[in-house]
């Protein structure tokens, strides 16, 4: 990471001070860096003058809880990154959609939401370089090879997403995921918004992720006002961000559990999922803790009465869950149908920057509580759950493992919550200025980068999900399966489509 500038977690930086190399030094660096354990956690333009772009490169060594940052000015066309780094191609098809910079060399450039652009330069043309309403699929070719088109409008109450399988029989060659029907323009709503209703917005990104979004947004924006949370601020959140990873593993086990058609299970956990979300609503007033999370600290605090009965309610949460995970891992039909289904292998996690469970569920220990600790987590740290074979069972086992995790850390935390207030005054923003905010949330790493102007004023405000990053590990894993494994598989994961499309 020579060529990146060393940052911090929610610790700003002169924009001035980061380094501009040239494409092919950016380049370079990245093919090195990834090659070396380093992966990318942001890349995104914004407008330099009317007629060039700037992107912007984060960067990560999670082994050394080192972030770097760099950047590089380009025009409408530059030199495709992602033709030696594998990593930036998804990053490099957003850019090209949102700002509408081409890169040069890297392949068939694909829509990656299908939207125009929002983020360029003053004199570039309005239209991008994709033809929004075409999606040129990949096709197999061989005899008896056959297609099966799945969505986007789906045979549920779930978001739309397209599924397009080239299979032979049962047995699926390939699967190719095009999204972006949930793009509400966010991203552009967080930079022309107040501060307050940026929270707002934050939290609605991922619907099911409201802490961790919210989270993240409120920490880049602290830090460029030099707030400092209190204590009992920072062990609030850390409680809520527990509650919400604890009610989504607990609902996927039971979905899972559902889709092999093994339903005591799914019945049982489906209720315990109710439970984690009635404990933030006791918390926030909303089982979703909309509200919850705000600038400075926490809107609501967590009086000693309430902290005793959340810590008695998650050791009931301990005691029922125990039972029933135990009847779920031992059974053996259950085994059977997770057992070697939708493999992920590690050099694809390292290849692409998978996070999350998807990640740890291959024996990566990447966990943002772990190597970039913040706030809470500075001072009372998760283990990092971890499996190693890469499939649906071992996806399953890591959220047991966080679940249980997760409950230990909410009764140790309630039970001994610091004095003090719970919010704090947010000042002015810093000007120019950038600041990485990242928070692990219950799907992996979520990333907020914001950048000031020289006003204070928010000039980008770059977020990435972490499904935008492993959506491509589901596609990869399918492959090999039968199409019948396909919503087991897709459970497994559980991605956000809106955290996706922004």
């Amino acid at each position: 990471m020579t060529a990146f500038m060393q940052v911090a977690n929610r610790r700003c930086v002169r924009l001035a001070d980061i380094p501009v190399l040239g494409v092919d030094e950016l380049t370079a660096a990245l093919e090195h860096d990834t090659l070396d354990g380093v992966r990318i956690v942001a890349l995104f333009g914004m407008p330099e003058t009317p007629r060039t772009l700037r992107l912007m490169a984060i960067v990560a060594r999670d082994d050394a809880g080192a972030l770097g940052v760099a950047s590089v000015v380009v025009g409408r066309e530059y030199p495709s990154i992602s033709s030696r780094c594998r990593q930036a191609a998804r990053f490099e098809r957003e850019i090209a959609e949102q700002c509408g910079a081409i890169p040069v060399g890297g392949g068939v450039l694909k829509p990656l939401r299908r939207h125009a652009p929002d983020h360029a330069p003053a004199e570039w043309a309005d239209d991008g370089p994709h033809d929004r309403d075409a999606y040129p699929f990949d096709d197999v070719k061989g005899e008896e090879v056959h297609e099966v088109a799945v969505g986007p409008v789906h045979a549920g109450v779930i978001e739309p997403g397209h599924f397009r399988f080239q299979a032979h029989g049962e047995e699926v060659f390939a699967l190719e995921i095009m999204l972006g029907y949930q793009h509400r323009g966010v991203e552009r709503l967080l930079e022309s918004s107040d501060r307050l209703r940026a929270v707002l917005l934050a939290e609605s990104v991922a619907g099911d992720t409201v802490i961790g979004h919210a989270s993240a947004a409120c920490g880049a924006i602290e830090a460029l006002a030099r707030s400092r949370k209190t204590p009992r601020a920072q062990a609030i959140r850390g409680v809520a961000l527990e509650l919400e990873r604890l009610a989504n593993h607990v609902g996927d086990l039971g979905a899972m559990a559902g889709d092999v058609a093994f339903h005591p299970a799914a019945a049982y956990l489906g209720k315990l999922r109710g439970e984690c979300l009635n404990m933030l609503m006791t918390i926030s007033g909303n089982r979703y803790g909309r509200g919850l999370i705000r600038l400075g600290g926490a809107a609501f605090d967590i009086p000693g009465d309430m902290a005793a009965e959340i810590a008695r309610r998650v050791e009931r949460l301990r005691d029922d869950l125990a039972p029933v995970l135990q009847l779920l891992f031992d059974t053996a039909s259950v085994q059977s149908r997770f057992d070697g289904v939708g493999v992920v292998r590690p050099e694809d996690v390292t290849t692409h920057g998978f996070v999350g469970p998807v990640a740890r569920s291959c024996a990566v220990t990447r966990d943002v509580r772990h190597d970039f600790a913040y706030g809470v987590y500075r001072f009372a740290q998760i283990p990092v759950a971890q499996a190693w074979a890469g499939d649906v069972l071992a996806r399953a086992l890591v959220r047991r493992l966080e679940i249980e995790r997760s409950i230990e850390f909410v009764i140790e935390q309630v039970s001994s919550l610091p004095r003090g207030d719970v919010r704090v005054d947010c000042a002015a923003l810093r000007p120019s200025e950038i600041v990485v905010a990242m928070e692990e949330g219950w799907r992996g790493e979520i990333a907020h980068v914001v950048v000031t102007d020289a006003d204070g004023h928010v000039r980008r405000h770059k977020v990435v999900d972490p499904s935008f990053h492993n959506w491509p590990a589901l596609a990869g894993a399918m492959p090999g399966n039968q199409i019948s494994d396909f919503p087991l598989c897709n459970k497994s994961f559980n991605l956000s489509y809106a955290g996706h499309d922004l």
